[in-house]
């Protein structure tokens, strides 16, 4: 009887989800939707993504660098070199090498970077000084220009083409000012206020400089004309766009992306120097300070004295301690001459007067081997203890 209504039961579950299945299809309503992941890691790492793919689109072959050490293999006949990156550890060597490969034929165009200081004389961007341009601020301009009524778009800087009825519009960032104070600009663009693109030439090429290049990235160069004037700006020439080159150091990108592995290098690192550092075999007893006797510290004194004084001061010592002694024992020694003296030794140490004159007499600065110290010490010690 159970089993048979275990059956039944199983029979109305399986009804009611079948139910369940044709309700919920019935209802169901299928759509499309999209799903913004945000920009690929290209983008991320490439603000200029979009602005490559647009020339590439022309018909224009782009590149891109991460620093000049590829400015030699470059050919500057029909070449566009574009420094839209930040160049404050630009040295004056490469400097040097931009502006020959740009006087050989190249195209460069780059971002005026600093400020011009008056009372300086220049300012910190050594290649803005070298085209001899000067930047400032648009609000410090001593005399602006009027304001222009009929302007509709006094922000946006303007590009006028010979035979266009209309100018090109540009959003470069009109806070900064270009000025050429030895009128060298063959062309310019600007705004209401201020002047934001310079073009001159230099030698068989041509330099351009921009007070920004924000316009040229991803999320603004479907604005307005920015898009075209960089096109207009590279147009029959194979481009190389340089916008990083500071890196990051082999330090950060270990703990960037390895954390793990230098924490592992560092307790593998402190492991070794404690396994190398524990001392094998047993410890040495301390020596017991019973055994120091008087005879050791003398000869521990005597030792000091000899590295550090030398063999001339302690044999000049022991001369003049029997020297001292011999003036009490012969009251006007020192009135004597040496022979007589010597004589008078001899007489009080019955040595002979060949062993006193040896030993009493100086001795050359030249090092003595152990040997002849010994002896010379043992003769001055016999007359001493004679007298």
């Amino acid at each position: 009887m159970s089993r048979r209504r275990g059956s039944i039961a199983g029979a109305l579950m399986a009804v009611l989800l079948a139910a369940l299945s044709v309700y919920l299809y019935l209802k169901a309503t299928p759509y499309q939707t999209e799903i913004d992941h945000g920009p690929s890691p290209e983008a991320n790492a490439n603000p200029y993504l979009a602005a490559e793919l647009f020339l590439r689109k022309q018909g224009l072959k782009v590149g891109h660098a991460n620093g000049l050490d590829i400015l030699p293999s470059l050919d500057p006949h029909q070449h566009s070199l574009l420094l839209l990156g930040e160049r404050y550890n630009m040295t004056p060597r490469q400097i040097d090498q931009v502006m020959n490969w740009t006087r050989a034929g190249g195209r460069l165009l780059f971002v005026a970077e600093s400020l011009w200081d008056e009372k300086l004389g220049h300012s910190n961007d050594l290649l803005l000084d070298r085209v001899q341009l000067h930047q400032s601020l648009s609000k410090d301009l001593k005399d602006p220009p009027p304001d222009v009524g009929d302007d509709p778009y006094p922000q946006l800087t303007k590009l006028y083409l010979e035979g266009e009825d209309a100018p090109a519009y540009a959003g470069f960032d009109t806070a900064f000012h270009l000025e050429d104070p030895k009128n060298l600009a063959l062309a310019w663009a600007n705004s209401a206020r201020a002047t934001h693109m310079m073009q001159l030439n230099h030698g068989l090429g041509s330099i351009i400089v921009v007070t920004d290049a924000d316009l040229w990235k991803t999320p603004t160069i479907d604005r307005y004309d920015n898009a075209w004037l960089l096109w207009y700006l590279t147009a029959d020439t194979r481009v190389t766009l340089i916008f990083n080159t500071d890196h990051d150091s082999l330090l950060t990108l270990l703990l960037r992306y390895f954390p793990q592995a230098l924490v592992a290098l560092l307790a593998l690192i402190g492991l070794s120097f404690w396994h190398f550092g524990v001392r094998q075999g047993p410890l040495l007893e301390a020596a017991p300070k019973a055994r120091r006797q008087l005879q050791e510290h003398l000869r521990a004194s005597a030792d000091f004295l000899l590295r550090r004084n030398g063999q001339a001061v302690l044999l000049q010592a022991l001369q003049q301690d029997i020297l001292r002694r011999v003036r009490r024992r012969h009251p006007g020694f020192e009135q004597l001459g040496v022979a007589e003296q010597w004589l008078v030794l001899a007489r009080l140490t019955g040595q002979p007067t060949r062993a006193i004159s040896q030993a009493m007499s100086p001795r050359p600065k030249q090092r003595l081997s152990s040997v002849e110290f010994s002896r010379q010490v043992a003769h001055l010690q016999t007359l001493r203890n004679a007298l």
